[in-house]
């Protein structure tokens, strides 16, 4: 006679662990399956190539849709069919909307921060270090328009969704800034500013680069700025703010 406990259904209460554990096994692994943002990286492999490409392609079309349609106006679905794939296979990578969101945030400031914070760590030359700042700032304007636009989006909100990290991660920064501008002040290096303020109109001038492109475009006569643009833009700039601090301008 067959044995009825031994054919059970693993998934019923009381089957036998034996059972239940073999019931597991059956599962197919996957290399290519994406693994939930959220698990914790003790004890896990490194993510595959795979797991990578997929989560930078989310990544860069939640920036493009960010910057047009805002947080409110994005939807995970929307993301998930211009990248060819499902919102729940998406849900994987990033289990929420605003996950998601925070996560091209913090690509956006990270890599507004990445290097610049060099350009003040003891640097003795006001003109060399303001000039490489601009020059930076302008470029990721060039380069990532709507990185800007999104950050610009969320602030302008009054930063709803990531007022934590501009506090922890962006005002370290400003604060090493201004205090490099009060020690180069010291030494008679620069006029005496606000020099918080002063870094505010470096920030929103650089800034309006990318936020107004299509504005400052028309106003030009021409279909996009171009790099041209952008260099004229940046002596501009710098002439102005080296200027104002009492630098000779060539």
């Amino acid at each position: 006679m067959t044995d009825v406990r031994k054919v059970s259904n693993a998934n019923e209460p009381g089957a036998p662990v034996e059972a239940s554990a073999r019931s597991r096994k059956v599962r197919v692994h996957n290399d290519d399956a994406p693994v939930p943002s959220n698990v914790p990286p003790n004890g896990t492999r490194a993510p595959t190539a795979s797991r990578l490409r997929k989560e930078q392609n989310i990544l860069k079309e939640a920036e493009n849709q960010f910057a047009v349609l805002g947080f409110e106006g994005a939807s995970l679905e929307g993301i998930a069919n211009a990248v060819g794939i499902s919102r729940h296979n998406l849900l994987y990578y990033f289990p929420s909307k605003e996950v998601l969101y925070r996560r091209v945030l913090d690509d956006v400031v990270f890599g507004w921060l990445a290097g610049m914070e060099d350009v003040w760590r003891e640097p003795t030359d006001p003109v060399k270090a303001l000039r490489t700042y601009i020059h930076g700032k302008l470029r990721s304007s060039l380069e990532r328009p709507n990185a800007a636009k999104i950050f610009a989006k969320e602030v302008i909100a009054g930063a709803p969704r990531y007022a934590d990290v501009i506090a922890a991660r962006v005002k370290p920064v400003l604060d090493l800034e201004v205090k490099t501008f009060e020690t180069w002040a010291q030494k008679g290096l620069v006029t005496r500013l606000d020099f918080t303020h002063l870094m505010f109109v470096i920030w929103t001038v650089t800034q309006a680069y990318a936020e107004h492109q299509a504005q400052f475009a028309i106003l030009l006569g021409k279909p996009a700025l171009d790099e041209a643009d952008f260099e004229r833009a940046e002596e501009v700039i710098t002439r102005l703010v080296l200027s104002g601090l009492g630098q000779k301008v060539d």
